[in-house]
């Protein structure tokens, strides 16, 4: 079975006091939350350090690595999953999400 990883974009709402303090959390939370999850193999998230310019007005990236589908399937409605997308919900302006499959 092939890997599958999840990719995140996030755009903080600038219009909201504390944007960095927003990636300082969510970072917190996918740490604290997302490798619970069974079937998540790796969690890595946060701002770019990119040289080139070219996020396109996104702020933070978010990637997790799972098993196989049925593993991403299960964490979409995983309760530890809930912390992580009501946080990056409650404080976004614009969200991306992008999956693939190996």
């Amino acid at each position: 079975m092939a890997g599958v990883t999840h990719v995140v974009l996030v755009q903080w709402d600038a219009a909201r006091d504390g944007v960095g303090e927003h990636a300082v959390q969510a970072d917190a939370l996918c740490r604290d939350h997302l490798p619970r999850i069974d079937g998540v193999e790796s969690v890595h998230s946060g701002p770019s350090i990119s040289t080139e310019g070219l996020e396109g007005g996104f702020d933070w990236m978010l990637t997790v690595r799972f098993r196989d589908r049925a593993a991403l399937a299960g964490y979409l409605p995983h309760p530890e999953h809930r912390p992580v997308a009501d946080h990056i919900g409650a404080g976004s302006s614009r969200v991306v999400v992008f999956d693939v499959e190996d």
